[in-house]
């Protein structure tokens, strides 16, 4: 195999990938060969990371729209009409709301399951049904967080609807993998983003408590992602890989 190429072939729909994880998967994708369809609900960075990704990696087409969205859903699903196939599905678009749970929201608590929970099931769903009819499989890749796996402060909401994705997960190879289609997810840590960054003391708070000494990059994330979605993983489903440095093992809150 041309581990350079190693996704020759392979057609790829990325959720929430305007910048951040999302986008540093698009760009490893088209790098390795895929055709990418990058998603983001922000049209402006959809545009401008469509344009990186094709002027640095490879192929890549951008549908602005929210992944929440049913109708939007089926135009995901649809779109991929433009290369032919689907065999990658990575829900990556999610929120998080902080809040604590005393006067925490309706509004909030809702909207967080109806974009993180919500969105990524029926993209599932819509993108299971597309590669059923291909007959070829494929594999789909839900992105949870260490949140679902050790609890944090103000993230009750969040960190539920990050749980449910890898029960998701684990179900689902009830329900595909007779189609060849496997799935897992990946559960990030403390990852150093454009909006993380924001934050002028996220590297060092988070630097001081991850065992490995620093926050993850979205690289880091990245390439556990392609791993799990690469034709290398076809054996491996209804797993959920936490990249954190350690955290969970000893997790000190940066509070």
């Amino acid at each position: 195999m041309n581990t350079a190429k190693r996704f020759n072939g392979q057609v790829a729909i990325v959720t929430g990938a305007g910048q951040g994880i999302g986008y540093e998967i698009c760009c490893q994708l088209a790098a390795n060969g895929a055709a990418v369809l990058l998603n983001d609900i922000d049209a402006n960075l959809t545009q401008e990371a469509v344009t990186s990704v094709q002027e640095k990696y490879g192929t890549c087409l951008g549908l602005a729209g929210d992944a929440a969205d049913l109708a939007f859903i089926q135009q995901l699903a649809t779109a991929v009409e433009k290369f032919g196939k689907l065999t990658v599905v990575i829900a990556n678009a999610g929120i998080t709301l902080f809040g604590d749970f005393l006067t925490y929201t309706p509004e909030a608590f809702y909207q967080v399951l109806h974009t993180n929970l919500g969105g990524s099931f029926f993209l599932a769903q819509a993108a299971v049904r597309q590669i059923i009819k291909q007959g070829s499989g494929g594999s789909i890749l839900f992105m949870s967080s260490v949140t679902g796996h050790q609890a944090h402060k103000n993230l009750a909401a969040y960190a539920m609807t990050k749980a449910a994705l890898e029960m998701l997960a684990k179900n689902l190879v009830i329900e595909v993998s007779a189609y060849h289609i496997n799935v897992n997810a990946i559960a990030p840590g403390a990852t150093l983003t454009e909006r993380t960054a924001a934050d002028g003391t996220y590297a060092s708070t988070w630097s001081l408590i991850t065992p490995l000494g620093r926050p993850a990059t979205p690289a880091d994330i990245a390439q556990a992602a392609l791993f799990l979605v690469s034709e290398r993983a076809r054996h491996i489903t209804d797993q959920s890989l936490i990249i954190d440095g350690g955290w969970t093992s000893v997790s000190p809150s940066p509070f």
